[in-house]
């Protein structure tokens, strides 16, 4: 449990301090006073206070932080201040992929079948043992990881594989079961399967060291998919297609990160890109109080050319607020249910 807290509040705080010193770097590069910048909220561990006045504070609450800037800067400027935070978690997120890819390879183990279950939606669409998946709905397969992935966020009832069987490709169209699973983490979560086993092909697993300019292509690439992938489940989850239980919140958060840190440093990095990249896309939702809930009463006063009321401004506060502790208390909700509680 130790474990897990400690791993929680180190990876939290990374992406919390990259998030927020987006805002702080610009802050000063515009010359806004900022007088205060905190990782946590609540009561104040210990801090210090700068040359130029500004209290850096370590707060006893590790679920966020923020920075606090005085300034009547001109539209634009407030507008780069404001999205610099999300822009710094993404790209932490491609420098961290970055990293790995040079250091410890990117994966490109070919996947293919080596079993398929009696009865499976697999076995009724005609898919065999041995069979090299390539594509699945028209995406290409880069490593053994894709397959479980693409077919999971698949937007379609009916999946389109495309595999390589003695040389010819062949297509088949397969109607994922949603059943219940655990992860690797313990976790009871739903998931779309067809009743296949996957393994390397020939049994190795391959990973292959790339240079800076491919590293950070591929890179960016990984960062834009996440953002595609969880922009489409968000999305399927608002209409109805997707079922909103796989939402978490800090336990989970503090849970996945103290059993991945068990598998050494890379995992943990991995999961903090991912981390950071959520919570920069988060804050890009248009809800008050968040960044993007600041960008669009900056749109609302580019378009009027004034700013909205205070009074009005205080009211979406307040809504959004209400917004905020309602998905906080979903989240959490959804992460004592997976702990079995409720």
């Amino acid at each position: 449990m130790l474990q897990y807290i400690l791993s929680f509040i180190i990876l939290i705080s990374i992406v919390v301090f990259i998030h927020e010193y987006g805002h702080y770097y610009f802050a000063k590069k515009y010359k806004v006073g900022v007088t205060d910048f905190s990782i946590g909220f609540g009561k104040e561990l210990f801090g210090f206070n700068d040359k130029d006045g500004t209290r850096w504070r370590i707060c006893a609450i590790p679920l966020g932080g923020y920075v606090k800037l005085l300034t009547t800067k001109p539209l634009y400027q407030r507008v780069i201040i404001v999205s610099a935070g999300p822009i710094a978690n993404f790209i932490l997120a491609i420098f961290i992929f970055a990293i790995i890819f040079m250091t410890v390879g990117k994966d490109i183990t070919i996947p293919v079948i080596s079993e398929v279950k009696e009865n499976s939606p697999a076995q009724q669409s005609g898919l065999k043992s041995k069979d090299q998946i390539i594509f699945i709905d028209n995406k290409k397969i880069e490593s053994i990881n894709d397959v479980a992935l693409f077919i999971t966020t698949s937007k379609n009832n009916t999946v389109k594989i495309d595999v390589l069987r003695n040389q010819k490709e062949l297509s088949f169209s397969v109607i994922p079961e949603k059943k219940m699973t655990i992860d690797n983490f313990g976790n009871n979560i739903e998931r779309k399967l067809i009743g296949i086993k996957i393994a390397p092909l020939q049994g190795k697993l391959n990973r292959e060291k790339m240079g800076p300019t491919k590293a950070l292509y591929l890179s960016v690439k990984e960062t834009y998919n996440t953002i595609a992938m969880t922009l489409s489940y968000i999305g399927r989850m608002i209409s109805g297609q997707e079922n909103a239980n796989q939402l978490g919140g800090p336990i989970k958060i503090a849970q996945i990160s103290g059993k991945v840190a068990e598998h050494g440093l890379v995992p943990f990095l991995s999961i903090m890109a991912y981390i950071s990249i959520s919570l920069g896309l988060i804050n890009l939702f248009p809800i008050p109080l968040l960044d993007g809930g600041h960008l669009f009463f900056y749109l609302i006063e580019f378009i009027r050319g004034k700013p909205l009321s205070e009074n009005v401004q205080i009211y979406f506060y307040k809504f959004g607020m209400a917004v905020l502790f309602t998905l906080m208390f979903f989240a959490t909700f959804n992460d004592l249910k997976s702990l079995g509680l409720f």
